[in-house]
């Protein structure tokens, strides 16, 4: 019995049980397949609600405070997400649809006149190592095959975004109900669990309520504030495809750190074909909003929300695009943030239990 008393092997006991857990699951794992597809269904309706319900909570207690009653108060917010989409349907998607049209066509001149740039490059070149060479003919024969992962990419993004769109009938329902009744759920918890574990509980969804309010909320504004940036700069410079460049690099924005990088890339190579000065210019442009966006947006909207180290965000999104694509390079972040405020949650309740001077070892 002393033996189990250590918490060296209780650590070791946890561990095993956990293991063979997991391989019960591996084994079994045919049971959780429909269980699997029924998540999946209810999960993007259910996402999307929540990320509405975070950008629009505050404009419902906004209106609260100004003595309008609450369901008045989501009718209005949903006549506003409404003339949203109907702007966004007949002003802005026509000519996203246009542009994106017309790139999608003019790739193929792109590759073309990009293999004779290359062909002429190197025909007038008298020296010319045989390694370096071959590495630009290799590069040459592989235009194609770049640029037809780039339309694949592109396509991909727009096939999940209209997924998305697609559960779109089912996003409203969860939304009203979140906005209505959404501060009624954890009263309703509370009152299953004893008093000191209620408060518990409480702290602890009020901060992934917080964490997740300051990141969603914050990030929405951050990438608007980035995207109309991005159109302004781009019609300045005379750049094709403005309005559509600038929405990808809105939406890119709300990957942390590593978005700004991957948004700039179609306007440098646009930039690059239509002329080699435009793509410097675009970098430019790029440049001046992201250094607007790191100095002046983000510190007064989101401040220090998540405090993640980039490596941990490089690392994250790494596994995240692997695993799930796009959509896990959208999610992983705020995942993990409610992923550490829970570990850190819990920490600090096992912290409070322990003894005075089992809490000064280190």
């Amino acid at each position: 019995m002393r033996l189990l008393e250590k918490k060296s092997v209780q650590g070791l006991v946890i561990a095993i049980l956990i293991f063979m857990l997991i391989y019960l699951i591996s084994i079994t794992k045919f049971i959780f397949v429909p269980i699997g597809a029924y998540l999946i269904s209810i999960a993007v309706p259910i996402i999307g609600a929540g990320l509405l319900y975070y950008i629009t909570m505050p404009l419902v207690r906004r209106l609260e405070k100004w003595k309008v009653h609450r369901i008045l108060a989501i009718i209005i917010v949903f006549f506003i997400i409404i003339g949203v989409i109907y702007f966004m349907a007949n002003f802005i998607a026509p000519i996203v649809q246009q542009q994106f049209t017309k790139l999608t066509d003019n790739i193929p001149k792109m590759v073309d006149n990009s293999e004779k740039f290359i062909y002429n490059w190197r025909d007038n070149q008298d020296m010319i190592p045989s390694q370096l060479d071959s590495t630009i003919e290799n590069i040459t024969n592989n235009l194609n095959d770049y640029a037809q992962n780039i339309v694949g990419f592109l396509i991909d993004f727009l096939a999940q975004v209209f997924g998305f769109l697609f559960a779109f009938v089912l996003i409203p329902f969860f939304l009203f109900f979140m906005l209505k009744d959404g501060h009624k759920f954890v009263p309703f918890i509370s009152k299953f669990l004893s008093k000191s574990k209620a408060d518990s509980f409480r702290r602890l969804a009020d901060n992934i309520n917080h964490t997740l309010a300051s990141f969603i909320q914050g990030q929405f504004i951050v990438s608007v504030c980035v995207g109309f940036m991005l159109y302004i700069g781009y019609l300045i410079i005379g750049l094709q495809y403005s309005l559509t460049l600038a929405l990808f690099g809105l939406i890119m924005n709300f990957i942390p750190f590593v978005g700004p990088f991957l948004s700039a890339i179609p306007a440098i190579i646009v930039g690059f074909f239509e002329d080699p000065m435009l793509a410097v210019w675009a970098i430019l442009v790029m440049v001046i909003a992201q250094q607007i966006e790191s100095n002046l947006i983000s510190p007064n909207i989101m401040g220090k929300v998540l405090e993640l180290h980039p490596l941990t965000i490089i690392t994250l999104i790494l596994a995240a695009g692997s695993i799930a694509g796009f959509l896990g390079l959208l999610f992983i972040i705020p995942a993990y943030a409610v992923v550490k405020t829970i570990i850190s949650h819990f920490y600090h309740e096992w912290r409070k239990k322990q003894p005075p001077e089992d809490q000064n070892i280190f």
